[in-house]
């Protein structure tokens, strides 16, 4: 905690003291968080450092693709997406620069950054198992394995195999037991699925509240934002009948990810964006994060919303998120081969 609030303190001594002198030099930021999750806190860092963001948003995958089409004509400085396997992509498609820092260092444990530097976690989301009150008990439940044993039969919904946070899923399955084992689960996982793999995770939970299944995989903060949805009456009850299982704690730990950024080869505003990148990642910042996108702060000793953090304590899986995007290509084939559609 001491280290935490001496960082605190002398970032916000770096950002405070840059209003006086500006720096030269505006931040374009290429965001796949939408700008309601975003734009306050790069409006707060403009204030405080005096450096002018420009927000350009839309789809994950869209974006990377435009950052590779503008190659060294881009305007974009900072690359802000979701998913380690995104973040990887973007690494191997040479779009990111590495960004050495201590102060990114300190805030990001090892496990939600890329070892080499080139993107770094801002916020984690969690994919447990959730369950549909009275038809299921907790003491039934243990890991993600488990999952694919009979008694699950017609029992599961999931979204579809194209999902990047399902893919991350099973590459951290590959990480822990190996592609043969893995695989060997993901067809009895497969044959558990209660429908054919359609919607989003708030549908998943949905069709569990409905009585479609009994059990749903999904991030957590899709579930915290139907419970504090106070517009959709029916959303919100849904979310009411499910219960959050922690799988695997006695082991690996639960499957965990990431959003995050990290600044473009082509950047032209390269300190500026270091600077976000840093700002980002700062206590304040990181609980504004939590409480608003309902998802789990990435620095250490900062805490997250009341509604997640109803959801209780967990182990999370250590696996170094860097080898999700790594074993990507595996997982996809895997969940082919396995008949995941």
């Amino acid at each position: 905690m001491r280290k935490q609030i001496i960082f605190s303190l002398v970032l916000t001594g770096l950002f405070v003291g840059a209003t006086a002198v500006q720096a030269a030099g505006e931040v374009n930021v290429y965001s796949a968080r939408k700008e309601k999750l975003i734009k306050p806190l790069l409006d707060r860092f403009t204030k405080q450092s005096g450096i002018p963001v420009n927000l350009v948003t839309g789809k994950a995958d869209a974006l990377l693709k435009r950052l590779e089409a503008e190659g060294r004509n881009t305007p974009a400085d900072l690359f802000v997406t979701v998913d380690a396997g995104r973040l990887h992509r973007a690494k191997a498609a040479g779009v990111l620069q590495p960004a050495a820092s201590q102060a990114l260092e300190a805030a990001v444990p090892a496990a939600y950054r890329d070892p080499d530097g080139y993107w770094y976690g801002l916020s984690l989301r969690a994919r447990p198992i959730m369950y549909v009150k009275g038809k299921v008990k907790p003491e039934e439940l243990s890991s993600y394995e488990a999952l694919a044993d009979s008694q699950w039969k017609k029992r599961i919904c999931i979204r579809g195999s194209g999902n990047i946070y399902n893919q991350s899923m099973v590459a951290s399955m590959i990480a822990a037991r190996g592609e043969a084992q893995a695989e060997k689960w993901a067809k009895g996982f497969v044959a558990n699925f209660a429908r054919p793999p359609k919607g989003g995770d708030r549908d998943q939970i949905k069709a569990a509240a409905a009585g479609q299944c009994d059990i749903a995989i999904a991030n957590t903060y899709y579930l915290a934002r139907m419970l504090k949805n106070q517009k959709d009456d029916a959303q919100r009850a849904a979310a009411e009948k499910m219960a959050v299982f922690w799988p695997n704690q006695a082991d690996r730990g639960a499957h965990v990810n990431v959003s995050g950024a990290g600044i473009t080869r082509y950047a032209q505003n390269r300190e500026n964006a270091r600077r976000l990148l840093e700002f980002l990642v700062l206590p304040d910042s990181q609980a504004w994060y939590a409480e608003v996108n309902n998802e789990y702060p990435v620095s250490t000793g900062v805490a997250e919303s009341s509604v997640v953090r109803s959801f209780g304590v967990f182990k999370a899986d250590a696996v170094n998120l860097s080898r999700l995007g790594e074993l990507n290509a595996a997982a996809v084939m895997l969940m082919d081969r396995a008949g995941w559609k």
